[in-house]
């Protein structure tokens, strides 16, 4: 089973809000999911984010591949 660590996007149109999940990389973007870890407001200024880096961690270790974006902000917050 491919894992990957990807946003989720929530809330309305024009006024997007995302949630940090591990999914099967089979399952679209706003699909089923395994696990939520944390979220991501690029909306407010400065941008909201809020992750559990032990859960990020504890996924990575066990093989899911971040997406570029959640990479990036995973770095940003100290978690790679």
């Amino acid at each position: 089973m491919a894992v990957k660590i990807r946003l989720r996007r929530m809330g309305a149109k024009k006024a997007p809000f995302y949630r940090v999940v591990v999914a099967d990389a089979r399952y679209p973007r706003d699909g089923r999911f395994v696990e939520e870890i944390g979220f991501y407001d690029p909306t407010k200024e400065p941008s909201v984010v809020k992750i559990d880096a032990d859960k990020a961690k504890e996924w990575i270790a066990k093989g899911a591949q971040p997406t570029d974006t959640v990479k990036a902000i995973l770095k940003k917050e100290g978690v790679l």
